[in-house]
């Protein structure tokens, strides 16, 4: 199953490699922007994102964001997303 998980754009990394950090669910991760860049990167800054294996995919707003991490909380998928992703964090990394 593929899941794009709600993160918020806090910091912009590599404006040449289009990289971010977002923030998902208080867990700080590097992602590629290029998928929701629509003009200056610094403009992402506070916005919205399903992030998904090191992806920004779509943008979303606050609220969209906030009911999907309910959703996923009561689901209680939030945390083996986040496992999901560290791991594919580690096998790119070559961790594994």
């Amino acid at each position: 199953m593929c899941l794009g998980i709600p993160g918020q754009i806090v910091e912009i990394t590599d404006e040449a490699r289009m990289m971010a950090l977002a923030e998902v669910s208080g867990v700080r991760r590097a992602v590629n922007v290029a998928c929701i860049a629509d003009g200056p990167l610094q403009g992402l800054i506070g916005e919205w994102a399903l992030i998904h294996v090191g992806f920004a995919m779509a943008k979303i707003d606050e609220d969209e964001a906030a009911q999907t991490l309910a959703a996923l909380h009561e689901l209680g998928e939030t945390q083996e997303a986040l496992e999901q992703m560290a791991a594919g964090d580690a096998a790119l990394e070559g961790r594994v």
